[in-house]
């Protein structure tokens, strides 16, 4: 009996596997007893699969909320899912699996499960409930419930499981760490051991490990429980967008729209799955017979006689297939009366000469104003209409070119409006003068003569005196004393002591003054004797000396301070203006400058003008040049010539014990009556 009952577990294993009804099973055993075990084992193994479901809910979604069915096997596994929940929970908490928590004692089960295991497995397979009732969780042969006993899980002793001896294990997923007490979480995803397919990211959960696709599955799919791409039928879940004349089918990924009625002939269908009608008329070349039309109806087309209605200018040909232009140039009608006519296809127009359009109101040629239709166009410059034409012309300075249109420059130069030079330039002309004159402001053509003098810088053109003349000038100087320079403009001092056209005498010396000469002879005073001879011509550095030479016992000779007596000579132009002084005569000694002179000691020199200081135009001052001291005259205010004046200069010689003599000099001074 029990042996044949137990060949038929199998079948019914497989019958609650498959969530089939336990109640309707087939009798393999008139006996009461063997009934029973068949629809407990159906039961049990139902049970299982329910539950073993529940969990697998719990562990993939970490939630509950989608077993709401109000059914007695979906309560089952929302009680497994929701007690799996509870243990998952305790082991991420780090509680111990064996709570005390009053929840059943089948609840209580999944719980402690799923907190041993944890993520250990993705997928929970059925029957997996039954070997938690009825099988050891370690390697070790430890019945379930001295796994789950008190004493096996002792806290502070061993942190899994107590295998006796003091020896501590841990549960599937985790390693013994040092201390042989704690277990730790083994990284499944870095040891390489996962089971991950190509497409999958490992991730590491405690005490075991989930695959999870890193791809979407992309448009027209979704992702299943068990980690792969599912196809989205589009038109069960209603989200296609196929017309009402269309018929949604399902593709893979997709989904495509099909007309649910075919068109017949005759029309086509679009898009939309409706039917248009063809126009046979439109898309067919010559449908019907010649002389017949062609008309388009629903579906197909027929062909009706043609009868032809010309339009004006038009007749029908004789075999009335045709219309036919009508020439009405050769008509009856004189549509052009006096005028060109010129058929054209359906009409005709009339013709005007050359520069006229024809008025179709007043039938009338009109002129053209071609000035105003082209502007811009016809001419260079100027446009004129004419009656039948137009004709340009030229701005001044132009002359109209051989097309008639475009302009030429016009050399007026050719004409000499100028009284001197012209230059032709484009479109008009310009006058210039030569050297010496200048244009006319009236009429800019004439050339005036420029009076150089009368210019502002013209009393500096000529040294003397400016003669205008026509397109030029010249230059002259005083009558007697001067010659004119080879530059036409300056006046250069005769020297009539080099010409020899002077008048002295023998016994005088000629020196040269600007503009002039004069005669000079000198005698020395009593007691005094020249040094040198007496030459015939004097220049400026020269200097004629007398010195002291007394007689024997003459004492008044020899008590005089006066040592030599100088005659020097200058000629000077009249300066009308002064910036500065004008230096004019040296004076130098061989005395140091703030020195001792032998057994004298301190030595000094004094220099004065002691007579023919005329207003006062002259004075002297004293430096040292070369460590020696200088006296220097300078002219100190103008004096407007002709002047002569002998200035006499002294220069005494100073000591600590007084005056050691003194030397007269005296210079002759010509200032002549011009600047140059």
């Amino acid at each position: 009996f029990f042996f044949r009952c137990y060949k038929s577990l199998e079948d019914i294993r497989h019958r609650g596997t498959d969530n089939e009804d336990c109640a309707s099973l087939p009798l393999i055993s008139p006996s009461t007893m063997c009934r029973i075990v068949q629809e407990q084992c159906c039961v049990t193994v139902l049970e299982d699969t329910m539950c073993t479901t529940g969990i697998n809910v719990a562990k993939d979604q970490g939630v509950c909320d989608s077993l709401f069915a109000n059914t007695c096997e979906t309560k089952t596994t929302k009680m497994c899912c929701d007690c799996c929940l509870v243990g998952k929970a305790a082991q991420e908490q780090g509680l111990p699996c064996d709570h005390s928590l009053s929840m059943g004692y089948q609840c209580g089960l999944v719980s402690r499960a799923c907190c041993v295991h944890g993520d250990s497995d993705n997928q929970t397979q059925p029957g997996i409930t039954s070997w938690i009732f009825h099988k050891p969780l370690l390697v070790k042969k430890s019945p379930v419930f001295s796994f789950f006993s008190t004493k096996g899980l002792k806290i502070g002793k061993c942190a899994h499981v107590c295998e006796g001896n003091n020896t501590c294990a841990c549960f599937k997923g985790h390693k013994l760490k040092p201390d042989g007490r704690s277990c730790e979480d083994i990284n499944e995803c870095l040891l390489g051991v996962s089971n991950c397919r190509a497409g999958e990211r490992c991730i590491n959960t405690e005490g075991s490990f989930r695959c999870q696709r890193e791809v979407s599955c992309g448009t027209g799919y979704e992702l299943t429980d068990t980690n792969n791409c599912k196809d989205i039928n589009e038109c069960e879940a209603g989200i296609h967008n196929c017309g009402p004349e269309l018929e949604c089918q399902n593709t893979q990924g997709s989904f495509r729209c099909v007309p649910k009625v075919k068109c017949g002939p005759g029309y086509l269908q679009d898009a939309l799955g409706s039917c248009i009608d063809i126009n046979e008329c439109v898309i067919q070349t010559s449908p019907c017979l010649r002389g017949q039309v062609c008309v388009n109806t629903a579906g197909s087309y027929t062909c009706r006689a043609n009868v032809l209605n010309c339009g004006r200018g038009y007749h029908l040909s004789d075999d009335g297939t045709r219309c036919v232009d009508v020439d009405e140039c050769k008509g009856p009608e004189k549509v052009c009366e006096g005028h060109g006519c010129v058929n054209q296809l359906g009409s005709y127009r009339c013709e005007c000469e050359t520069g006229y359009s024809f008025n179709s109101i007043t039938r009338l040629c009109e002129d053209i104003n071609e000035c105003r239709h082209y502007p811009g166009r016809l001419c260079a410059h100027k446009c004129e209409n004419i009656l039948g034409s137009y004709q340009c012309s030229c701005t001044t300075g132009f002359k109209l070119a051989a097309d008639g249109r475009n302009c030429d420059d016009l050399n007026e130069c050719e004409s000499n409006p100028c009284s001197q030079e012209c230059a032709n330039v484009y479109g008009s002309y310009q006058c210039y003068c030569r050297r010496g004159y200048q244009l006319s402001d009236i009429d800019g053509m004439t050339c005036e003569d420029i009076d150089e003098c009368a210019l502002p810088t013209g009393g500096h053109i000529c040294s003397y005196r400016c003669h205008n003349t026509p397109g030029s000038f010249h230059c002259s100087c005083p009558v007697s004393g001067y010659t004119l320079a080879v530059n036409g403009r300056s006046c250069q001092d005769i020297d009539e002591c080099v010409t020899g056209t002077h008048t002295c005498g023998e016994n005088q010396s000629c020196f040269n003054v600007q503009g002039g000469f004069r005669c000079l002879s000198f005698e020395c005073p009593n007691n005094y004797r020249r040094v040198g001879e007496t030459a015939a011509r004097l220049e400026r550095s020269d200097t004629i000396r007398c010195m002291k030479s007394c007689q024997p016992n003459d004492i008044a000779c020899v008590l005089d301070p006066t040592h030599s007596v100088s005659h020097t000579f200058i000629s000077l132009p009249t300066f009308r203006e002064f910036t500065r002084p004008e230096e004019i005569v040296f004076l130098r000694t061989t005395v140091p400058a703030y020195g001792s002179y032998h057994h004298l000691g301190s030595y000094d020199v004094k220099f004065d003008i002691l007579e023919g200081n005329l207003e006062n135009a002259f004075d002297i001052v004293k430096r040292v040049e070369n460590g020696l001291y200088v006296g220097v005259v300078r002219q100190v205010k103008p004096l407007i010539g002709p002047v002569t004046t002998v200035l006499k200069l002294s220069m005494r010689n100073l000591t600590t014990q007084g005056d050691s003599g003194q030397n007269v000099i005296n210079v002759h001074v010509f200032v002549s009556e011009f600047w140059f």
